[in-house]
């Protein structure tokens, strides 16, 4: 396929690695709120550069970063365990080549994206990677980078799924209100309902659809690319087995000890329903409570705490990359939401859009808005005001334009290499490998929504 011989080239001439594109970012941001804002007060320079540190090191971000870490560490120390191992291995099994492996990939990933995102980011890397140890192991030529990237595509889905930042916080009662700060007799205000219920959002039969099309678009396209691109031997590395010690004596058969670390699981367990069972209910699903489970189901499954802290050892080493990045990606969000930034590009669209076009616009500046910020959640905050009311004006129901948000918010980690770190980590591929399908992908769930959109 010339088209995707092409676009890897470029991408391989022209994508730096993650950080460096960090680095980028963030210097290209404060030249354009240097250029394009004005200052409250004093020294605008100085302003933008207090914006940065104090993004870079805002607690509740810090507190998310962590959570992602952990996500990224527990899953690895899961898959580590011999009972995951033994189930992945199975799937697996079920893979020949391109064909199967980037539908059983692709497919598996965005059904588990769709039910909470941060399971199906480390799912869709741990799967990636099993298929590339299968091919190794059983000598089978594949695509890796492609597999990669269908291990990647659950990111394109999440945000109109079950654990969608926009559509659940605005089901939460007051919290629509909560992003005005003006007078309560605004009219805008006065107009705006208590909640907007996930019936019409993540429920919605046209939203259930549009899903629907891309479980069959995505794989299908995947599919092509991989039978017409070339397909090579994997020489990944064969992580160390986690084995029971031959010799134990004193305190280490404490360390060792079966009864010990069931006891401790369950306990955790049990913490876990009994502190998150209205949760359950609702089938809301939150980075703590991922990550309150996956340490339960982690220490359960492996052999002994020994067994749980060399797995742990072996996947702590992944998370160097996010863990240095975030703050980065955090200083861009200050700088963006103090100056106005994310205003500014929202409200351009929204000037110029009239009540057909203003879904589609709002797809679009949430898509450009996500590259600089990439998280669902601190985009909201920021751009959900401009996007309701903007909603109101022109007569656009509420539903579809936090739907609008929510898909352009998502298709363009298919071009922002944040949210792979992870992937990344565990799969030893490179951004500049993947990203030149996931474009692709990303092109293929942009005429898929934006029609979706228009259609509605």
């Amino acid at each position: 396929m010339k088209i995707t011989q092409y676009i890897e080239s470029a991408f391989k001439k022209l994508i730096p690695a993650p950080f460096t594109l960090a680095v980028l970012l963030s210097i290209l941001t404060i030249l354009i709120a240097m250029l394009f804002t004005n200052s409250s007060s004093g020294n605008h320079v100085v302003e933008i550069l207090q914006y940065w540190q104090e993004g870079m090191w805002e607690p509740s971000l810090l507190v998310f970063a962590v959570q992602m870490m952990l996500i990224l560490v527990l899953g690895h120390v899961l898959v580590l365990s011999r009972p995951i191992a033994w189930l992945t291995g199975k799937l697996t099994n079920l893979v020949t080549g391109n064909s199967s492996a980037v539908i059983l990939v692709s497919v598996s990933t965005m059904l588990v994206a769709f039910f909470n995102w941060g399971l199906g980011l480390i799912f869709g890397a741990i799967m990636a990677r099993k298929v590339g140890e299968a091919a190794r192991d059983r000598g089978f030529n594949i695509n890796y980078p492609l597999i990669g990237a269908a291990g990647y595509v659950g990111l394109m889905v999440w945000h109109g799924g079950i654990s969608g930042s926009a559509p659940l916080k605005v089901a939460e009662n007051g919290h629509i209100a909560s992003l005005f700060t003006e007078s309560s007799d605004d009219p805008i205000i006065s107009n705006l309902p208590s909640f907007i219920s996930t019936d019409t959002t993540i429920f919605a039969s046209w939203n259930l659809i549009i899903f629907g099309i891309l479980l069959v678009a995505i794989p299908l396209a995947l599919w092509i690319i991989g039978k017409r691109t070339a397909s090579t031997s994997i020489n990944l590395p064969i992580e160390k087995k986690i084995e029971k010690s031959k010799l134990i004596e004193g305190a280490e058969k404490i360390d060792n000890s079966r009864l010990l670390k069931i006891i401790f699981g369950s306990l955790l367990l049990a913490a876990f329903f009994a502190s998150y069972y209205t949760e359950l209910l609702s089938a809301r699903l939150t980075p703590n409570m991922l990550n309150f489970f996956m340490l339960a189901i982690c220490i359960l499954l492996h052999r002994s705490f020994v067994s749980f802290l060399s797995a742990l050892e072996e996947a702590i080493t992944g998370a160097a990359a996010i863990l240095i990045q975030f703050p980065l990606y955090f200083g861009i969000m200050g700088i963006m939401k103090e100056t106005g930034l994310v205003g500014d590009i929202a409200g351009f669209f929204t000037n110029i859009a009239t009540d057909n076009t203003l879904p589609v616009f709002t797809f679009l500046s949430a898509g450009i808005v996500n590259i600089f910020v990439p998280s669902g959640g601190g985009q909201w905050a920021i751009q959900g005001p401009i996007v309701l009311e903007s909603a109101i004006k022109l007569g656009i129901p509420l539903n579809k334009a936090v739907m609008a948000f929510a898909y352009g918010d998502q298709i363009t980690n298919m071009l922002q290499p944040f949210w792979a770190l992870p992937l990344l980590a565990i799969t030893k591929l490179k951004a500049r490998e993947i990203l030149p399908y996931t474009l692709i992908m990303m092109v293929v769930g942009a005429f898929i929504y934006i029609g979706g959109l228009l259609l509605i």
